[in-house]
């Protein structure tokens, strides 16, 4: 299953600079360990905010969960998904 992926990052603004800067690290390990393995598909910056919108391919929305909650930012991030589905004309 494909899933379109919207993220925003909620990080307090008094986050110190060497725990942001780790958090960044890390999230950019994890998402790299997520394109390595097929799951992570595409991933796009939005002009303006601090979000991302990605498109994930998972078994099933567990499997989904499993690999957001992975990232390093899980828990400072407002997460958003949909699940796609095949469109006639792309048959």
């Amino acid at each position: 299953m494909e899933f379109l992926v919207r993220t925003e990052n909620l990080l307090p603004a008094d986050t110190p600079d060497d725990v942001r800067e780790s958090l960044r690290a890390g999230e950019r390990a994890r998402a790299q360990e997520l394109r390595d393995a097929g799951v992570l598909k595409r991933l796009w910056r939005v002009p303006g905010r601090n979000a991302t919108v990605g498109l994930y391919e998972a078994a099933d929305p567990a499997e989904l969960h499993d690999a957001l909650v992975s990232l390093p930012m899980w828990k400072h991030m407002d997460v958003r998904v949909e699940a796609l589905a095949t469109h006639p004309q792309e048959r």
